[in-house]
Order: C-alpha cells, then sequence, then structure tokens
C-alpha cells in the first residue's frame, strides 16, 4: 500500500510537466513556427534578395563614383580655365586629358553595369515585375556618358544622381 501511495504521488508530481511539455509542443508546431514555403515562395524570395543586393551594390559604386567625381570634375574646369587663358603648363594640360579620359572610361563601364543589371532583372523569374522601375538607369548613364563626352562633367554627376535615385526606388519596392 505505501509503495501504491508513492507511485500515485509521483504520478501526480510527473503529469503536470508532461502535460505542459505536450501541450508546449503542439502549440509551438502549430502557432510558433511559420508556415512551410513553398519552393516556388522560397526561390522568388532568394531571387529578390539577390536582386535587391546588386541593385545596393550599384547605388554603392554609383554614390562613390559621383562624390569622386565632383573633385575631378572641378579640377577639370579649373585647369580647362586656365587653358582658355594660357595659364596652364603642357603637364597640367596633360593629366587634365587624362583625367578627362578616365572620367569618360569610367562612365561608359556604369553604363554597362547598368545594362547588365537590366539584363538580370528582365531574365531573371520573380524580378520580371521590378524590371519595370529600374528600366531607364542604364540609359540614364548613357546620358551622363555623353555629357561627360560633350565636357559638361558636372552635369554628367548630376544626372547620375537621378539614376542613384531611381536604383533607391527600386530597393524601396523590392523590401
Amino acid at each position: 500500500m505505501n509503495r501504491m501511495v508513492i507511485l500515485a504521488f509521483a504520478f501526480l508530481l510527473i503529469l503536470p510537466f508532461t502535460a505542459a511539455a505536450q501541450t508546449r509542443s503542439r502549440t509551438t508546431s502549430k502557432k510558433g513556427t511559420p508556415p512551410a514555403k513553398t519552393s516556388a515562395q522560397q526561390a522568388s524570395a532568394e531571387a529578390r534578395t539577390a536582386g535587391a543586393t546588386k541593385v545596393a551594390d550599384q547605388i554603392k559604386n554609383l554614390t562613390r563614383f559621383v562624390y569622386l567625381l565632383g573633385g575631378v570634375a572641378k579640377g577639370i574646369e579649373q585647369i580647362d580655365e586656365a587653358a582658355r587663358k594660357n595659364e596652364a603648363s603642357p603637364t597640367a594640360l596633360q593629366q587634365n586629358t587624362q583625367n578627362k579620359a578616365t572620367v569618360k572610361t569610367s562612365l561608359q563601364n556604369v553604363r554597362i553595369g547598368l545594362d547588365q543589371l537590366e539584363i538580370y532583372f528582365r531574365g531573371t523569374p520573380g524580378l520580371e515585375g521590378y524590371y519595370t522601375k529600374l528600366v531607364g538607369s542604364a540609359s540614364g548613364a548613357a546620358a551622363a556618358e555623353e555629357q561627360a563626352a560633350a565636357g559638361h562633367f558636372d552635369q554628367a554627376g548630376r544626372t547620375l544622381l537621378g539614376v542613384v535615385n531611381r536604383l533607391t526606388d527600386v530597393l524601396l519596392v523590392m523590401r
């Protein structure tokens, strides 16, 4: 009889713990974890994340470039003004010509990168819907390239700021 009382008492002590554990595991599996994503939803989410990362990388590269372009453009303008007054040294003129060529090449690379980004969005399942917001970024870079070719480096930088704004808008839609 003593054993029965001890055994019954032990069951009474253990019962609340096992009941709580069973309740917790059922609650967690039904309410605590989100429903499993289908492979299509997961692929779409991964594509969106990869696309957003590519857009963010372009924004970083463009803002760094525009920052550097500001100083270079100012220097180019100063040397061009000195050249008009015949006050620039041949070394400064040669350096200025190299700086202009470097800026033009860099702008061409920016345009190519944005072209590739647009192609990536157009051809990647899950990103086609964002392509409509992105389209025009490469043409903005092409416009900046033309402005630099015409010697309007400051205006080219302003045009690139518009491209950065467009990319930022795409990133906002993607979140």
